[in-house]
Protein backbone atom coordinates (compact mmCIF):
# COMPACT_ATOMS: atom_id res chain seq x y z
CA UNK A 1 0.00 0.00 0.00
CA UNK A 2 1.26 3.68 -0.79
CA UNK A 3 0.58 6.37 1.39
CA UNK A 4 0.29 9.43 -0.47
CA UNK A 5 -0.62 12.67 1.00
CA UNK A 6 -3.61 14.43 -0.34
CA UNK A 7 -1.89 17.84 -0.05
CA UNK A 8 1.58 18.58 -0.04
CA UNK A 9 1.80 21.45 2.74
CA UNK A 10 5.73 21.42 3.19
CA UNK A 11 8.91 20.39 0.87
CA UNK A 12 12.32 19.89 2.19
CA UNK A 13 14.83 20.58 -0.61
CA UNK A 14 18.29 20.09 -0.42
CA UNK A 15 21.85 19.15 -2.17
CA UNK A 16 24.61 16.15 -1.79
CA UNK A 17 27.34 16.39 -3.55
CA UNK A 18 30.22 13.17 -2.82
CA UNK A 19 28.07 10.73 -1.48
CA UNK A 20 28.83 9.62 2.14
CA UNK A 21 32.12 11.41 2.15
CA UNK A 22 30.94 14.97 0.59
CA UNK A 23 28.44 17.64 1.38
CA UNK A 24 24.86 18.19 2.42
CA UNK A 25 23.38 21.21 2.45
CA UNK A 26 19.60 22.22 3.16
CA UNK A 27 18.04 24.68 0.39
CA UNK A 28 16.82 26.45 3.69
CA UNK A 29 20.44 27.33 4.73
CA UNK A 30 20.06 25.92 8.52
CA UNK A 31 21.85 23.25 7.58
CA UNK A 32 25.08 22.29 6.15
CA UNK A 33 27.17 19.72 6.91
CA UNK A 34 29.91 17.35 6.43
CA UNK A 35 29.59 14.20 5.41
CA UNK A 36 32.12 11.18 6.28
CA UNK A 37 31.94 7.52 6.74
CA UNK A 38 31.53 6.63 10.26
CA UNK A 39 35.24 5.20 11.10
CA UNK A 40 33.24 1.21 11.05
CA UNK A 41 32.97 1.81 7.81
CA UNK A 42 36.80 2.77 6.82
CA UNK A 43 36.38 6.29 6.87
CA UNK A 44 37.88 9.14 9.21
CA UNK A 45 34.54 9.99 11.19
CA UNK A 46 35.11 13.57 10.50
CA UNK A 47 31.55 14.22 9.61
CA UNK A 48 28.32 12.98 9.91
CA UNK A 49 26.60 10.07 7.91
CA UNK A 50 23.24 8.88 6.34
CA UNK A 51 22.34 6.51 9.36
CA UNK A 52 22.90 9.42 11.77
CA UNK A 53 20.46 12.08 9.88
CA UNK A 54 17.67 9.15 9.31
CA UNK A 55 17.90 8.90 13.62
CA UNK A 56 17.54 12.34 13.98
CA UNK A 57 15.01 12.88 11.45
CA UNK A 58 12.84 10.06 12.38
CA UNK A 59 13.11 10.55 15.66
CA UNK A 60 11.96 14.11 16.10
CA UNK A 61 8.92 12.96 13.98
CA UNK A 62 8.44 10.01 16.22
CA UNK A 63 8.82 12.29 19.26
CA UNK A 64 5.70 14.49 17.31
CA UNK A 65 3.76 11.67 16.15
CA UNK A 66 4.01 10.54 20.24
CA UNK A 67 2.68 14.00 20.87
CA UNK A 68 -0.05 13.49 18.93
CA UNK A 69 -1.75 10.67 19.93
CA UNK A 70 -0.77 10.59 23.49
CA UNK A 71 -2.67 14.36 23.13
CA UNK A 72 -5.77 12.78 21.44
CA UNK A 73 -6.10 10.66 25.18
CA UNK A 74 -5.44 13.36 27.49
CA UNK A 75 -1.75 12.24 27.82
CA UNK A 76 1.35 14.90 28.07
CA UNK A 77 4.02 13.02 26.87
CA UNK A 78 6.77 16.28 26.22
CA UNK A 79 8.70 14.95 28.92
CA UNK A 80 9.20 12.06 26.93
CA UNK A 81 12.53 11.13 26.31
CA UNK A 82 13.26 9.21 23.02
CA UNK A 83 16.89 7.19 22.05
CA UNK A 84 16.78 5.66 18.69
CA UNK A 85 19.40 3.42 16.65
CA UNK A 86 19.76 2.96 12.89
CA UNK A 87 21.54 0.16 12.11
CA UNK A 88 23.40 -0.07 8.86
CA UNK A 89 25.20 -3.78 7.38
CA UNK A 90 24.91 -5.86 4.39
CA UNK A 91 21.79 -7.19 3.03
CA UNK A 92 21.68 -10.07 0.41
CA UNK A 93 23.94 -7.96 -2.17
CA UNK A 94 22.99 -4.58 -1.11
CA UNK A 95 22.88 -3.18 2.23
CA UNK A 96 20.12 -2.87 4.82
CA UNK A 97 19.07 -0.72 7.79
CA UNK A 98 17.48 -1.67 10.72
CA UNK A 99 15.57 0.90 13.43
CA UNK A 100 15.33 0.61 17.39
CA UNK A 101 13.34 3.01 19.05
CA UNK A 102 12.53 3.21 22.90
CA UNK A 103 10.59 6.23 24.30
CA UNK A 104 10.77 6.67 28.42
CA UNK A 105 7.78 8.61 29.28
CA UNK A 106 7.19 9.37 32.62
CA UNK A 107 3.51 9.76 34.23
CA UNK A 108 2.28 6.50 32.88
CA UNK A 109 3.04 2.70 33.27
CA UNK A 110 4.54 0.33 31.21
CA UNK A 111 1.85 -0.83 29.65
CA UNK A 112 0.40 2.90 28.38
CA UNK A 113 3.65 3.37 27.47
CA UNK A 114 3.93 0.67 25.06
CA UNK A 115 0.24 1.21 23.93
CA UNK A 116 1.33 4.79 23.12
CA UNK A 117 4.64 4.44 21.45
CA UNK A 118 3.04 1.44 19.28
CA UNK A 119 -0.36 3.67 18.48
CA UNK A 120 3.05 6.80 17.23
CA UNK A 121 4.39 3.87 15.30
CA UNK A 122 1.14 4.06 13.04
CA UNK A 123 1.15 7.53 13.26
CA UNK A 124 4.21 8.58 12.22
CA UNK A 125 4.94 9.67 8.77
CA UNK A 126 8.31 7.52 8.55
CA UNK A 127 7.21 4.58 10.47
CA UNK A 128 5.22 4.60 7.50
CA UNK A 129 7.55 4.54 5.23
CA UNK A 130 9.94 2.48 6.98
CA UNK A 131 6.73 -0.25 7.29
CA UNK A 132 7.31 -4.00 5.55
CA UNK A 133 10.71 -2.48 4.26
CA UNK A 134 12.86 -2.37 7.50
CA UNK A 135 12.92 -3.80 10.59
CA UNK A 136 11.63 -1.13 12.94
CA UNK A 137 11.22 -1.98 17.17
CA UNK A 138 9.36 0.41 19.10
CA UNK A 139 9.59 -0.12 22.93
CA UNK A 140 7.77 1.99 25.79
CA UNK A 141 8.82 1.97 29.52
CA UNK A 142 7.37 4.24 32.23
CA UNK A 143 10.35 7.13 33.46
Amino acid sequence: MTNTPSKIVYTARASVTGGRTGRARAESGRLDLQLDRPQEQGGKGEGTNPEELFALGYGACFQGALGAVAGKQGIDTSGSELDIAVGFGPESNSFGLAVDITVTIPGVDDETAQQLVEAAHQFCPYSKATRGNIPVTVTGKAA
